[in-house]
């Protein structure tokens, strides 16, 4: 991976080596290392070893654990974007006899599906593939623990039927299909199903004694798609990349906007902690920003991917160690060290190239009841809406090509926006949703539901 021409400035770089030696010392692991993605481009990489001279870098793989299940949830959204299911298809439509038929592809993959969060004993993460080589294996015999779309509940089964469901869609085994349809056009060389060199052995570090026990790597078998890959600070930083900006090649930026939000019913625990879960993605308000992305873990593994969008900017955590380092708060500091000491500059302001002069004619302000709302023309041929001043619902709209608008997020996601003209063609009001937006608060003769009282303003009588 090349670097930025516009390097981290010096100050920046030793907080961020700081960072990572407390959090290898402190957790006592083998090792850590780290990088940092900003404008599109790895511009840090840092690591910490228990072995002098040994310094692991960007190419060396680590195993990665439930970071593999976004990969996965990619192939399916991929799937998706082919027309080839609806996320809203039972699973049972596509993958017949699982005894798990009822889930949808949406709720599997916003574990929203009831499943359980483990499969049978023995634990498989410890344990050969090979002692569950069918699906009703990795299910039981009561693979639904929760009403289906009720509650979000972390099930690695779920993403074993959904890596399922792309061999059986796909007609080859997941491992293939996600070579070629993510690994391959992203670049991602080093990131694969078994280990290559170099890379790291996982261990076991004694919580009372400075001493260690290597862990089993085992083939996950059927259970792969939930947290069977290998990779690397170098292959996840370019991953980072796409799942924020998006691969025409492999998935629209639109595609990944969706897996990326929220699609999960929280549990009360979660709104306190400020988590949710999207389409194979994590959701985490941490100081004052939205990170996305995902942890894993597998014994002598541990795993952070954590991604501001708003920030431009991306953190990779890996170690070789069953517990230890808190890799996902040391993620999170990484990406908050570089935002708060080198904040992202705006782009220039710059005008529209044209402009439609229906739509300028729109712009400014509009009340809904006594409440003033301003409307904006944005940069990408859309517009906003929302209170001038204060709290309040407030939404982008994208333009339909036809003189409406719908809504884009918050309260007026998916709602349509149109003006609403006179015959003479002057713009009577602004209908969304069946909300009046008039040019004056309760204008005269404006269609304002329940109508205007006639005797019009007035003082205290």
């Amino acid at each position: 991976m090349t670097t930025s021409m516009e390097e981290l400035l010096p100050t920046t770089r030793r907080a961020l080596l700081h960072r990572i030696a407390a959090a290898q010392a402190e957790g006592r692991a083998p090792s850590l290392v780290a990088a940092v993605v900003r404008g599109g481009e790895a511009v840090w990489h840092g690591s910490r070893t228990s072995v002098d001279g040994h310094g692991p870098d960007e190419n060396v793989q680590y195993r990665i654990g439930s970071i593999t299940k976004t990969f996965t949830a990619v192939l399916v959204l991929r799937l998706r974007d082919e027309g080839v299911l609806d996320l809203d298809d039972p699973l049972e439509k596509h993958l017949p006899g699982t005894g798990a038929g009822e889930a949808t592809v949406a709720q599997l993959l916003a574990h929203t599906a009831g499943l359980a969060a483990e499969s049978p004993a023995p634990w498989w993460e410890r344990t050969p593939g090979s002692l569950r080589p069918d699906l009703a294996d990795v299910l039981g015999e009561q693979p639904f623990l929760h009403p289906s779309g009720r509650r979000f509940h972390y099930s690695n089964p779920g993403y074993t039927l959904l890596g399922a469901l792309v061999e059986e869609l796909r007609g080859a085994p997941w491992e293939d299909v996600l070579r070629r349809e993510v690994l391959e056009p992203l670049g991602l060389h080093r990131t694969s199903g078994q280990p290559q060199a170099p890379h790291a052995g996982g261990w076991a570090v004694h919580p009372w004694a400075d001493v260690m026990l290597p862990e089993p790597s085992e083939d996950l078998g059927r259970m792969a798609p939930a947290g069977q890959l290998w990779s690397t600070t170098g292959d996840l930083a370019r991953f980072a990349v796409f799942l924020a900006r998006g691969d025409d090649r492999v998935l629209s930026a639109g595609s990944v906007r969706e897996m990326r939000t929220p699609a999960a019913p929280a549990e009360p625990e979660d709104v306190a902690a400020g988590t949710a879960y999207g389409l194979g993605m994590q959701v985490q308000h941490r100081d004052g920003r939205i990170l996305v992305g995902h942890g894993g873990s597998l014994p002598g593994f541990l795993a952070s991917l954590a991604i501001s969008v708003e920030d431009d900017l991306a953190a990779v955590v890996l170690s070789n160690c069953t517990s230890g380092p808190a890799v996902a708060a040391v993620g999170a500091d990484l990406v908050r060290i570089v935002a708060e000491a080198e904040p992202r500059l705006p782009e220039p302001w710059r005008p529209l190239p044209e402009v439609d002069g229906a739509v300028l004619e729109l712009a400014g302000q509009w009340y809904w009841g006594t409440q003033v709302h301003a409307l904006r023309l944005t940069t990408d041929g859309g517009v906003s809406l929302g209170p001038i001043s204060g709290n309040g619902r407030r939404s982008r709209f994208r333009a339909n090509g036809d003189g409406t608008w719908t809504g884009q997020d918050g309260y007026y996601a998916g709602e349509p926006l149109k003006a609403v003209r006179r015959p003479d063609g002057s713009v009577s009001h602004l209908d969304l949703g069946s909300f009046v937006f008039t040019r004056q608060p309760y204008e005269e003769g404006a269609p304002v539901p329940g109508g205007v009282d006639p005797e019009g303003w007035r003082g205290i009588q």
